[in-house]
């Protein structure tokens, strides 16, 4: 929770001061007492109930005046609203080591598995791309609607060689701005996901593989594409390759650092089931909106109520409203 006038809530001093000086006389009530000589007289005048009932009241009261503080600084909050319309683009690995067993059945049909049901979860107004990388990165599936073509075009992945990752945000981002409604400096909502199981390996043109990523990722962030990454596999990964046994550890690191240069957020998965799980996450990251709304009456209300219900049990032990 957040408060739109936050400079308000210096009004709580006010408050805080009133119970400051209700304890105060309260200890020096026994003071006054014993001034009383005639103990028939103190009965007289002393309200019925002198126990914990005389502090209800004025506690409640104090209570409400707090809740209507907080009210008058406007608290707000933050609420998932359903996107209308956006643009998620899903770029995913297929790499040769996408090909390694320690996801069960492999790393590429767990991926694909999960993909479909990514497919399936996504609300229906969210136009969905599909890029894939290996070597080269190419675009399977331009944003669409249709979610039968991301289908089909999940089906045909193939595990290949290398590891273009900066080449594959740099397509999606292109899918991205080529929406109806984008521009040079502002484009349609929009997000990137995407999975990869290792470091890259293929640059651009002069480009390192780093500078490669390092470029997209700037690109995305100034066009204020977020990049949501998936590091996928195990540390125990292994391809056979002519024979020979290679080891193809996953790279969490070098996913979670395009995340943060992008603004996304960053995941890892060691199985098929934590893979689901993942995607389950940024489906509701890309299908929602988060918007902020005041709810400053509610906090008037409640106050309103205890300052009532103070009124009736001062009334109701004490005899007075306060």
């Amino acid at each position: 929770m957040t408060f739109l006038s936050p400079w308000r809530l210096l009004l709580l001093v006010a408050p805080l001061g009133l119970a400051a000086a209700y304890v105060v006389a309260q200890r020096m009530r026994p003071r006054y007492t014993v001034r009383f000589t005639s103990l028939d007289l103190l009965r007289s005048v002393a309200p019925r109930h002198s126990g914990w009932q005389r502090h209800v009241a004025s506690g409640a009261v104090l209570g409400a005046l707090v809740l209507l503080v907080l009210a008058f600084a406007r608290p707000a909050h933050a609420v998932p609203v359903p996107r209308e319309r956006a643009t998620v683009v899903l770029a995913l690995d297929t790499s040769g080591s996408m090909a390694a067993t320690d996801v069960a059945p492999s790393r590429l049909a767990a991926a694909q598995q999960a993909a479909h049901r990514f497919v399936a979860g996504l609300r229906p107004g969210i136009k969905l791309g599909l890029v894939a990388f290996d070597t080269t990165a190419r675009v399977l599936a331009t944003p669409t609607t249709d979610r039968a073509t991301v289908n089909a075009a999940i089906d045909q992945l193939t595990p290949g060689q290398g590891t273009a990752t900066g080449d594959a945000m740099t397509l999606a981002l292109d899918s991205i701005t080529a929406q109806p409604g984008s521009t040079s400096t502002k484009v349609v909502p929009a997000a990137i996901v995407l999975m990869s199981d290792g470091t890259p390996t293929i640059g651009h043109g002069d480009q390192s593989p780093a500078q490669a990523v390092a470029s997209a990722s700037a690109a995305a962030k100034q066009a204020h594409v977020p990049v949501d990454t998936i590091a996928f596999g195990t540390a125990d990964g292994t391809v056979q390759v002519q024979g020979q046994s290679i080891a193809v550890p996953f790279d969490p690191a070098a996913m979670a650092q395009i995340a943060q240069d992008t603004g996304g957020k960053t995941f890892t998965a060691q199985s098929a089931s934590e893979l689901q799980g993942v995607y389950g996450q940024i489906g509701r990251l890309v299908g929602f909106d988060k918007v902020t709304r005041e709810i400053t009456a509610g906090f008037t209300g409640v106050g309103i109520v205890v300052l009532v219900l103070a009124a009736g049990a001062g009334l109701w032990w004490t005899q007075r409203i306060a």
